[in-house]
């Protein structure tokens, strides 16, 4: 049986599924996005969902009447039609007990049986305690579910229920709903399987994105203008295409990407260490970091004042290293693909192109993404334009649009070079 698609002009039909874990209250933020954003939502919770959040909640959120049993309204045969007509399934929160329920191909409730019959993407996001996500029995669940195409999420870290804290928090609805609008958007302009197919699948990623800062004195840095938009698009892209992802954020106040293990960093030292230890055992880099060219050659422990004669101090600087040349030259995994950014201008030795044509060469790396920052393009935008330059001298032009869809852009050349 395949799915039955939404037809052209209609809205995408999601079906949203809420297990019975505290995390269910966030739910509804998710179900209002789905809602505000054009989608068709049909809520689906099991019994011990309801005790959390009833379902005049749900009702009134959703514009549907809600049921978690297969007997309701059963001349309509919900616990197959549900699953046939979706264009999306999304569980937020999936409890342990659902995962298990899942990856057993269990059906003794309306939401399993949905499960059992869907054949659009299905995107699972767990929420529970640290020691029930890390039993052996839920990993396996896990990677069976994933072995088959299921999209399940990294759960967060952070305060759980009660006083406990670690992984095991369900991600900000915000990023769930970012996660699962890219992976129908993909399954919709038919990038990815009726089953979901996640081309990234079995894969760690290493991201970096925003800018460095390198001290001055206690309370003046050199930096630059990076946003870290670029680099958490592409972070984001990366979970929804299954990838398993580790950001090395400098200096980015943006909300946590959904699955992705996030590393702070704020000097391009501290960047250096976190992406070498990253990239040991990772399949593709992607440097869209900013990182400073240059640190002082020494840092004032109290802030420097200004002078009565109106003089400036005088500042001496050393170069950084240079951290997409060295993961290039030294790569921890001979078959991984690295790809670097360039933020240029042009100048009177040559053009934007030509200037990033000779770091590509100079740097060593598999992919370069151009852009022309005359003006201060780009910088804190949510759009962007690029060209993609690989050294096997190919050149693929992005035309003006989000830098989400220049992030999968990116990651579309990556798939090919990885395979």
């Amino acid at each position: 049986m395949t799915s039955a698609a939404s037809s052209a002009g209609s809205r995408p039909r999601v079906v949203l599924g809420v297990a019975g874990g505290i995390a269910a209250y966030k739910a509804c933020e998710l179900l209002r996005r789905f809602t505000e954003s054009g989608h068709d939502v049909t809520v689906v919770p099991t019994a011990a969902a309801l005790e959390f959040v009833g379902a005049p909640t749900w009702a009134a959120l959703s514009g549907k009447p809600v049921s978690a049993e297969v007997w309701d309204g059963v001349h309509e045969v919900p616990h197959v039609r549900l699953g046939q007509t979706a264009d999306l399934v999304v569980v937020a929160p999936a409890t342990a007990d659902l995962l298990a329920k899942a990856a057993h191909g269990l059906a003794d409730d309306l939401l399993t049986n949905t499960l059992l019959t869907a054949r659009c993407p299905v995107v699972l996001a767990p929420a529970m305690h640290t020691e029930m996500w890390e039993h052996p029995a839920t990993a396996a669940n896990v990677a069976t579910l994933r072995s088959r195409g299921v999209l399940v999420v990294e759960p967060a870290e952070g305060r759980l229920t009660g006083a406990d804290t670690g992984k095991g928090r369900l991600p900000e609805p915000a990023e769930i709903f970012e996660v699962a609008r890219d992976v129908l958007a993909r399954s919709q302009a038919g990038s990815s399987s009726a089953t979901g197919a996640l081309d990234l699948a079995g894969c760690h990623v290493v991201v970096s994105a925003g800018g460095t800062r390198e001290r001055l004195d206690p309370v003046r840095f050199l930096g630059n203008r990076s946003s870290g938009r670029q680099g958490y698009a592409l972070a984001r892209a990366a979970v929804a295409r299954g990838a398993e992802v580790t950001l090395v954020a400098a200096n980015v106040d943006l909300p946590d990407p959904a699955g992705v293990k996030v590393v702070r960093v704020e000097s391009t030292a501290e960047l250096r260490d976190a992406v070498l230890s990253a990239t040991a055992g990772a399949d593709a880099v992607v440097m869209a970091a900013a990182p400073a060219d240059f640190r002082p050659t020494q840092l004032s422990d109290v802030k420097i004042k200004k002078a009565d004669d109106g003089s400036a101090p005088s500042i001496t600087l050393q170069q950084n290293p240079d951290i997409l040349k060295e993961i290039s030259t030294h790569r921890a995994r001979p078959d991984a693909v690295i790809v670097g950014f360039a933020a240029e201008t042009g100048d009177a030795t040559g053009s934007v192109l030509d200037l990033a044509r000779a770091k590509l060469a100079r740097k060593g790396c598999d992919l370069l993404v151009v852009n022309d920052v005359s003006g201060g393009a780009v910088f804190g935008s949510a759009d962007n334009e690029a060209v993609i330059l690989g050294a096997d001298g190919s050149a693929v032009d992005v035309p003006h649009g989000s830098k989400a869809a220049l992030a999968h852009l990116i990651w579309d050349q990556v798939v090919t070079r990885l395979s």
